[in-house]
Parts: structure tokens; C-alpha cells; sequence
């Protein structure tokens, strides 16, 4: 008799379950969610979950919206700062006899096209820091330089002692630059250098926020004095101070570089005979 009165309670809670399941549902057919059409009220948001909602601790639709998303599914997380640096890159990291040339103040359309010509008979590959003033009037070597697998760095438009100037003189010289590179080499550069090696706070800030790391040099050819040193000169300086690691700063515009064309062609060739590999930066050096 007990075990009757048992089974008889257990089937009238379980009807009970079933007949609330009913009612939710049947009280939930007709809601509008945010996103639909139809109502001309406010949307509403059912008490429970029903088909097509979010799972148990799932975001609300409006919570996605607040973070990017990758397909569908849990959002990514939002990326954080970019980094900003004290200090820019001095040489590379990394193993073996490796060196990097780099060319300021370009494109020249005196000097540029000779310093191509040479990397391209020994098939090595150089970074140029333009100016965005040079640039906007030579786009057919930046696009040069993009064809034959070289890097173009941001060297600001008018080549200015960055740390005399305001926040927003200096983003306008790295902007435009930036600018002018994108639109003639094809894609917006990743590396900055400060003109004089005159870096300050707001240089790193600014240009991690454009995406572009700070670049220096270890080995100064001293091309850019005056009066310009000899060919011999800057040879001797750069094949006696080449060392694994290095960047040496060459330049290909900004006064009378014709001996700096002549080094180049004597100095290049002495490196590989040395062993030594030239490349461009990547991501990975730093």
C-alpha cells in the first residue's frame, strides 16, 4: 500500500515538471529578441533559455558585440598596448656571421639608383630609411626597392631634431611618411628611425602605435660628414668595425654621396669574401 501511494506522488510531481515545461514555453512563442522584426516595442528578454539562446553561462548577444570575434563561438581576448621600448634596436640577435646595411635619408635619384644596382650584382638585400619629402618625388625606387626585396623604415617627412618638436608635429612627420611609403612601396613600413639618432619618449610611443619599431645602428660609416671622407675612408671604417650582429648606417641622399657609392662597391664584396651574410630586420631580431 505504501509503495502505491509512492508511485502515485512520483507521477504527479513528474506531471507537475511537464506541465511548467509546457507553459514556459508556450509563454515564450511569442517574445522578440534584440535583432528581430515585428514588434514595435521594446525588445524582450525571456526569463529562462529557450532554442537558439545562449547556453548557461554563455555571453548575451550584446556582450559579443563589445570584443572582436573570430568566426563563431568564445570571443578572442582584445589585445592589449602595443609595446613601447626606452631604447631602440642596437644590432641584431640571432647566430653566425650576420650584418645588416642600412641607407638614410633617400631616395636620390643621383646616388639611389647606383646603391641598388650594386646590391643587386651581389643579390643583397639592405633596409632604407626614407624621408617622405624624397620619397613623395622618387615613388618609382621605393617601388624599385619593394621588386627587388628590400626593406623601406620610416625616417620621418622633413628630417627634423624629433625631440625639439611637439607630439603632434612629430606623429604628422611619421604619419605622412608613413603614408607616402604605403602608397608607393606598397605596404606601410615596420621599422622607424629617429633623424640623428635623437630619440625621446614620444618617438617610441608614436611609433609603437603605428606599428613600427625603433631601429639604430652599432657601426657609423661616417659618410654623412663634411667634407665627405673618400671612398677609401669609409671602407676602412666599415670593413675594419664590421662585427656579427652589426647594422651599419650608410646614406644614399641628404649631400654629395658619390663616395658613398664608390665605398659600397668596394666594401660589399670584402664582407662576403669576410664570410659575412647581409640581411634585412625582421621581427624575430628583436
Amino acid at each position: 500500500m505504501q509503495k502505491e501511494q509512492l508511485l502515485t506522488r512520483r507521477r504527479a510531481l513528474l506531471a507537475g515538471v511537464a506541465a511548467l515545461g509546457a507553459a514556459g514555453a508556450a509563454g515564450t512563442a511569442g517574445l522578440l529578441f534584440p535583432g528581430s522584426s515585428g514588434s514595435s516595442g521594446p525588445p524582450v528578454r525571456p526569463a529562462g533559455p529557450v532554442a537558439g539562446s545562449p547556453a548557461r553561462g554563455a555571453l548575451a548577444p550584446s556582450a559579443y558585440r563589445l570584443r572582436p570575434l573570430t568566426g563563431e563561438g568564445t570571443p578572442r581576448a582584445v589585445p592589449g598596448p602595443p609595446r613601447v621600448r626606452r631604447a631602440p634596436i642596437l644590432r641584431m640577435s640571432g647566430r653566425g656571421r650576420t650584418m645588416m646595411l642600412t641607407f638614410d635619408d633617400g631616395p636620390d635619384p643621383r646616388y639611389t639608383p647606383h646603391i641598388l644596382d650594386t646590391l643587386a650584382r651581389y643579390d643583397v638585400r639592405a633596409t632604407f630609411f626614407v624621408c617622405g619629402g624624397r620619397a613623395d618625388g622618387n615613388r618609382d625606387l621605393l617601388a624599385r626597392m619593394a621588386d627587388e626585396g628590400h626593406v623601406v623604415g620610416n625616417h620621418t617627412w622633413t628630417h627634423p631634431l624629433l625631440t625639439k618638436l611637439s607630439r603632434r608635429r612629430i606623429r604628422a612627420e611619421m604619419e605622412r611618411t608613413s603614408d607616402i611609403i604605403e602608397r608607393a612601396y606598397g605596404e606601410r613600413p615596420l621599422w622607424f628611425r629617429a633623424p640623428y639618432g635623437a630619440w625621446n619618449r614620444a618617438t617610441f610611443q608614436l611609433g609603437a602605435e603605428m606599428g613600427m619599431e625603433p631601429l639604430a645602428w652599432t657601426l657609423d660609416s661616417f659618410d654623412w660628414t663634411e667634407p665627405p671622407p673618400v671612398a677609401d675612408a669609409i671602407t676602412d671604417q666599415v670593413v675594419g668595425g664590421a662585427a656579427p650582429g652589426f647594422l651599419v648606417l650608410n646614406h644614399d641622399a641628404g649631400g654629395d654621396r658619390s663616395q658613398s657609392v664608390r665605398a659600397l662597391r668596394a666594401y660589399l664584396p670584402e664582407l662576403l669574401d669576410e664570410g659575412y651574410h647581409l640581411t634585412v630586420p625582421r621581427r624575430s631580431y628583436t
